[in-house]
C-alpha cells in the first residue's frame, strides 16, 4: 500500500476501501449534490444552446450538425462563435426525442447522472495517480491507493465550483468532454499493462484507442485534445522515470552516461509519441479546416484584457485571471453565472494591490514545479507531476496563450482542472498528517470541507433552478457586472415588471456605456410606454454604437413611426433588413408603415415577403386579408385568407378576417362552415 494512504489512514476508515464501496459512496455522494437542480427551468445560454437551437428537432437533418456550431449556426457564417460540439448536441437531440419536447427534467438527470458516473470513474483515475501502474499476472491493475483515491475523488464530487457544468444543461459539453477525456487517459494506461524486468511495453492498439477517445472528447468540448498532451507527460515523467534533476546534474557535470540515456534510446517511447504528435495535428487540422471563416470575433467586453494594447497590461491582467481561477478552487464560495462586462476591473498598473494575487500563484506554482521535476522521492515526483498536469494542460485553451477567448473567467473550464487541484490537496493533506501529531484535527478539517462544499453545491444548485434566483445570485458578488443587471432587467420584463425592469437596464447602460443589447431592451420598454423622445435616443445611440445590429433598427423605426417621420422610419426599416435580410417581423412593420402612407401595393409586398420567410407569421396574413378587404378585392382577399389558414388553421383571428369577407361577397354557406369556440 502506497505511503500516503497510510498517512490517511485515520481519516478514511477501512470499511469503505473496497472499490465497488468506495465507488458507490462517491456516486451517491455526487448525486446527493446536485440533485436539487433535477427540476430547474432551462437557464441563461440553454435558452440559445437548447431551446432556440434548431438542431434538436426531427427537421433538421442529423448530417447538419456536423456543419452547425453548438449554438445552431452554420460554422462558415461570420457571426459563429467557431465552439464545434457535435457530440453534444447530438445528446440534446436524443434527450429531445426521448423527452418528447423541451421539457428540462430529462436534460438535468442526463447531467446529474453524468457527473455521479466521472466521479465514479475518477477512484480508478486517482488509483493511477496516487498507486501507480502495478498489474497482476492476469492483467488486472492493483488499486494500491485507497484511501487517497476515495478522499480525492469525494473533494471531485463535491466540489461546488462544478454546479454550472451539472445545474446548467449546456454544461453537459464539460461534463462529456471530461468523461471521455478520462477514459482515454485510462486507455493510454493500458498500453503498459504488459511488463518484463526491461520495463513497460506499450500496446499499439491501447494507445490508439486512446487518441480516438481524445478525438472523441473534442467533438463534445475543445479542451479535449489536451488529454494527448497530458498522456505525453504521464509517458515521460511517469513510464519514461524521465528526472529532470539527474539530468541537469549530468549536463552540468559534463557526464558522458548522458550519451547513453536511457529515455532518449527508447524505441518504444519515441513511437508513442509520434503517434500522439500525429494524432493530435491530425485533429487540430481537421478542426480547423472544418471551422472555415477563422477564429471567432469576440467584442471587449467579453475579454477586455485582450484588447489592451500594452502587453505587459495583457500579460498581467492574464495571470490575474489564473489567480483567480485558482481561487475559485481553493474556495469556491464566490460563484457567477458570468465574470464579464466590468465584474474584474482592468490592472492597468502594476501599483495595483491585486498584483500580490500573481505574486502567490507563481510562488505556489513554481515551488510545486520544482517538488515535480527535482523531487528524490520517486513516489512524490510521480504524484506533483500528474497532479500539476491534471491542473495546467486542460486549461491551456482557456489561458488566452494561444488564442482569444470569449470570457474572462468561466467555472465551467475548471471542471478537468479540479482534477488536478484535488491531487494537490489530497497530497498535503498526506503530507501534514505525517509531518504532525495532530492528526485528529487533520481529520476534522478534511471532513469539514467535505460537509461544507456539500452544502455549498446543494444551495448553488438552488440558484440555478430559475433565471431569476440564478441572476439575483450575481448581484452580491458581481455588482459592477452590466450583464448581471441586464439580465435581471429582462426577466422582470418578461414578467410584466416593467418599472423595476427599467430601473436594472439603466443600471446595466450606466455602468456600460456602450451596452447596445440594454439600450435597445430600454428603448423597447420607453417605446410601449410611449416615452417616444428617449427611445428614440437610447435606439439612435445603440445603432450608432453597433451599426449592424439590425433588432435596434427596426425598434428606431417603429419608434420614428409614432412620431410622425415616415421617411427616416422607412430607412431604419431598410437598414435593418440589410442586416439582417431573413427578418420577416421587420417586413411586417415596414409593411404597416406603407399601409399607413396608402402605399398598398409596397405594404402587401413587405407582408408578403414577411409569410414568405414565416409561413406561421399571423399577423402579416391578417393584414394582408384586411387590406385586400378594405380595397374591395374580395377575391384575391378569399384566396389569401384560404391559403393562411391552410398554413395556420387553428388561427380564429384569421377565421374571422376571412369569415368578413365571405360574407361581403355572399358566400353565406362558406361562412357557416367555420366553427368558433
Amino acid at each position: 500500500m502506497a505511503v500516503l494512504d497510510t498517512d490517511l489512514d485515520h481519516i478514511l476508515p477501512s470499511s469503505v476501501l473496497p472499490p465497488f464501496w468506495a465507488k458507490l459512496v462517491v456516486g451517491s455522494v455526487a448525486i446527493v449534490c446536485f440533485a436539487r437542480s433535477y427540476d430547474g427551468d432551462f437557464v441563461f445560454d440553454d435558452s440559445e444552446a437548447i431551446v432556440n437551437n434548431k438542431d434538436l428537432q426531427a427537421e433538421t437533418p442529423l448530417g447538419d450538425l456536423w456543419h452547425h456550431d453548438f449554438w445552431g449556426s452554420r460554422l462558415s457564417s461570420n457571426t459563429s462563435h467557431k465552439s464545434y460540439r457535435p457530440l453534444t448536441v447530438l445528446t440534446f437531440r436524443i434527450n429531445y426525442y426521448l423527452s418528447g419536447g423541451f421539457h428540462p427534467v430529462g436534460f438535468h438527470m442526463v447531467n446529474i447522472l453524468l457527473h455521479s458516473g466521472i466521479s465514479v470513474l475518477m477512484v480508478d483515475v486517482f488509483s493511477v495517480l496516487f498507486g501507480g501502474l502495478q498489474y497482476t499476472s492476469k492483467g488486472r491493475r492493483l488499486h494500491l491507493a485507497p484511501r487517497a483515491s476515495l478522499l480525492a475523488a469525494l473533494l471531485f464530487a463535491v466540489h461546488p465550483v462544478h454546479t454550472e457544468c451539472v445545474a446548467g444543461v449546456v454544461g453537459r459539453a464539460d461534463l462529456l468532454c471530461a468523461l471521455f477525456f478520462l477514459l482515454s487517459f485510462l486507455g493510454y494506461c493500458k498500453a503498459f499493462r504488459e511488463s518484463n524486468k526491461e520495463g513497460a511495453h506499450s500496446s499499439t492498439f491501447w494507445v490508439l484507442l486512446s487518441i480516438f477517445l481524445g478525438a472523441v472528447a473534442m467533438l463534445c468540448k475543445e479542451q479535449g485534445i489536451t488529454v494527448l498532451g497530458l498522456n505525453a507527460v504521464f509517458d515521460i515523467l511517469v513510464i519514461g522515470k524521465f528526472n529532470v534533476l539527474e539530468i541537469v546534474q549530468k549536463v552540468l557535470h559534463k557526464d558522458k552516461s548522458l550519451e547513453n540515456l536511457g529515455m532518449l534510446r527508447n524505441g518504444g517511447l519515441l513511437f508513442r509519441m509520434t503517434l500522439l504528435t500525429s494524432g493530435g495535428a491530425g485533429m487540430l487540422y481537421v478542426r480547423w479546416r472544418i471551422m472555415g471563416t477563422g477564429p471567432p470575433a469576440f467584442t471587449e467586453v467579453d475579454n477586455p484584457a485582450s484588447f489592451a494594447d500594452s502587453m505587459l497590461v495583457r500579460a498581467i491582467n492574464y495571470n490575474y485571471y489564473y489567480s483567480l481561477n485558482a481561487w475559485l478552487l481553493l474556495c469556491p464560495w464566490w460563484l457567477c453565472f458570468d465574470w464579464s462586462m466590468g465584474c474584474i476591473p482592468l490592472i492597468k498598473s502594476v501599483s495595483d494591490w491585486r498584483v500580490i494575487a500573481l505574486a502567490a500563484l507563481w510562488f505556489c506554482l513554481i515551488g510545486l514545479i520544482c517538488q515535480a521535476l527535482c523531487s528524490e522521492d520517486g513516489h512524490k515526483r510521480r504524484i506533483l507531476t500528474l497532479g500539476l498536469g491534471f491542473l495546467v494542460i486542460p486549461f491551456l485553451p482557456a489561458s488566452n496563450l494561444f488564442f482569444r477567448v470569449g470570457f474572462v473567467v468561466a467555472e465551467r473550464v475548471l471542471y478537468l482542472p479540479s482534477v488536478g487541484y484535488c491531487v494537490l490537496l489530497t497530497f498535503g493533506f498526506g503530507a501534514l498528517s505525517k509531518h504532525t501529531k495532530k492528526k485528529k484535527l487533520i481529520a476534522a478539517v478534511v471532513l469539514g470541507i467535505l460537509f461544507i462544499n456539500t452544502l455549498r453545491c446543494v444551495k448553488r444548485s438552488g440558484e440555478w433552478r430559475s433565471e431569476e434566483q440564478l441572476f439575483r445570485s450575481a448581484l452580491s458578488v458581481c455588482p459592477l457586472n452590466a450583464k448581471v443587471h441586464y439580465n435581471i432587467g429582462k426577466n422582470l420584463a418578461d414578467k410584466g415588471n416593467q418599472t423595476a425592469a427599467i430601473r436594472y437596464y439603466r443600471e446595466a447602460v450606466r455602468l456600460n456605456p456602450k451596452y447596445v443589447h440594454a439600450m435597445n431592451n430600454l428603448g423597447n420598454i420607453l417605446k410601449e410606454r410611449n416615452e417616444l423622445q428617449e427611445a428614440e435616443e437610447l435606439l439612435s445611440l445603440a445603432v450608432q454604437i453597433q451599426p449592424d445590429f439590425a433588432a435596434a433598427w427596426m425598434n428606431l423605426g417603429i419608434v420614428q413611426n409614432s412620431l410622425k417621420r415616415f421617411e427616416a422610419a422607412e430607412q431604419s426599416y431598410r437598414t435593418a433588413i440589410k442586416h439582417r435580410r431573413k427578418y420577416p417581423d421587420c417586413y411586417y412593420n415596414l409593411g404597416r408603415l406603407y399601409a399607413d402612407l396608402n402605399r398598398h401595393v409596397d405594404a402587401l409586398n413587405a407582408w408578403r415577403n414577411a409569410t414568405v420567410l414565416k409561413p406561421e407569421h399571423s399577423l402579416a396574413w391578417n393584414n394582408m386579408i384586411i387590406l385586400l378587404d378594405n380595397t374591395g378585392n374580395l377575391a384575391q382577399a378569399e384566396a389569401v385568407g384560404r391559403e393562411a389558414l391552410e398554413l395556420i388553421p387553428n388561427d380564429h383571428s384569421l377565421m374571422f378576417s376571412l369569415a368578413n369577407v365571405l360574407g361581403k361577397s355572399q358566400k353565406y354557406k362558406s361562412v357557416n362552415c367555420w366553427n368558433f369556440y
